[in-house]
């Protein structure tokens, strides 16, 4: 559904087409999207195209994977053989991509908004047997569409940190570094434009935000207010679970004062990291282990919430397929769109921002539920921190590196940056 909408957002576009996405992968599903814009664009010349996505991510190949140019090869190819007028901007939020990415997420065309945590690729996009699943949400607003492009266009874009991946001779990082910090600096003053107004009947307030660092971000102080403000019901959609330590103390003080709280999370196995016990092990791989181990520890910490239902842990998975969803839903009147992974590195380092929905009418309260019921169809309940694996059960390779990162108290350290 995802990857048919937007195609078919592209192809109808009559004014603008732009694209925040932490990637377009060269794969099948991302080269059918490349070579969409570039149809448009053929279709109709006036038509504005343009694509942001992370510098750095477009730069190298997979995790795992034989070294190479990474996507930024496919741009390059793209543009020699179809020609000019769909630009790939490259856009480094820090000279490194551990330090912090471009995490920006959303699909503005003409006056719609299609928001989603997903990037571009097979995966995402359904192309094939697997899929990755995430939320989507369609948005016919002006408003909303124009405070979007503006930042992409009056900020990110013209800023000389900025450049396009499709051009042959794209800077070296190392000549960035200068232009980066100073951007750096730029974005985290940074908010979106819109104006206020009251919410009138039948209709919904969306509030545009932006987050970066731990310090004065909008995105991460909005984040906590919700979970504060939520008197009866707390939803949290996380795909790692990794809770801030802000978050992690507010959702605990929730539970203390008798408000339900439900996290949908994704199983191990439903990971994008996971690596099968047949298949050669990468550092990488423990990944979802660790992050189970974080779990478990929440679990066993408020065992006596989950059994009186206070808490009410659901894990999903289904088949090979992986989990990916974000955001929150508060009470019956707010709910927060995201790609924020409501993580460490999300919190402190990545350029994130999502979409906040006030619906003091309850206008989409009938939506929000089936939505929530839908994710909830292949998950089990969780009933206490005894029906989630200990490291004794995992793969030999898994055991020794989490066993000897707990030694040293390394995976500590992990839970911070990851």
């Amino acid at each position: 559904m995802f990857r048919e909408t937007l195609l078919s957002l592209i192809a109808q576009a009559a004014e603008r087409v732009l694209i925040a996405t932490l990637y377009l992968q060269d794969d099948d599903a991302g080269r059918e999207v490349l070579s969409a814009l570039h149809a448009a664009k053929a279709t109709r010349p006036a038509l504005q195209v343009a694509v942001f996505v992370d510098w750095h991510r477009a730069r190298r190949g997979l995790i795992g994977r034989v070294r190479s140019e990474g996507n930024a090869s496919l741009y390059r190819e793209t543009a020699r053989r179809l020609g000019p007028g769909v630009p790939v901007y490259g856009v480094p939020v820090q000279t490194r991509e551990m330090l912090g990415v471009m995490h920006l997420k959303g699909f503005i065309v003409d006056d719609t908004v299609l928001y989603s945590g997903a990037s571009l690729n097979d995966v995402y996009l359904n192309w094939g047997e697997r899929y990755r699943l995430d939320r989507y949400h369609l948005f016919h607003d002006r408003h909303l569409a124009d405070s979007l492009a503006g930042m992409l266009l009056r900020v990110i874009r013209p800023n000389p940190a900025v450049h396009p991946l499709d051009a042959d001779a794209a800077p070296r990082a190392a000549s960035l570094r200068g232009p980066i910090t100073k951007f750096r600096r730029i974005l985290l003053k940074t908010r979106y434009h819109f104006a206020e107004g009251s919410i009138r009947s039948g209709e919904v307030g969306i509030t545009p935000l932006l987050g970066l660092g731990s310090r004065d971000n909008e995105l991460n102080a909005l984040l906590l207010q919700l979970i504060h403000r939520a008197q009866d019901r707390l939803v949290l959609f996380t795909p790692y679970f990794n809770l801030p330590g802000p978050v992690r103390r507010a959702v605990d003080m929730k539970i203390r004062k008798r408000c339900k709280v439900t996290i949908v999370l994704g199983d191990k196995i439903a990971n994008d990291f996971y690596i099968a016990p047949e298949e050669p092990f990468a550092t990488i791989g423990a990944l979802p282990y660790l992050y189970e181990g974080n779990l478990r520890r929440f679990c066993k910490t408020h065992q006596r919430a989950i059994e009186r239902g206070l808490l009410n842990v659901h894990v999903w998975r289904h088949a090979n397929h992986t989990f990916h969803l974000k955001g929150l839903l508060v009470d019956d009147d707010y709910a927060l769109l995201t790609g924020h992974n409501i993580n460490p590195r999300a919190w402190r380092l990545d350029l994130e921002n999502a979409l906040l929905i006030h619906d003091p009418h309850r206008t989409l309260l009938d939506q929000h539920q089936a939505e929530l019921e839908s994710f909830l169809t292949h998950t089990r309940r969780l009933d206490g921190y005894t029906a989630i694996e200990t490291v004794d059960t995992y793969p030999a390779p898994v055991r020794r590196l989490l066993r000897r990162l707990g030694r040293t108290r390394m995976d500590r350290l992990l839970n911070q940056v990851l």
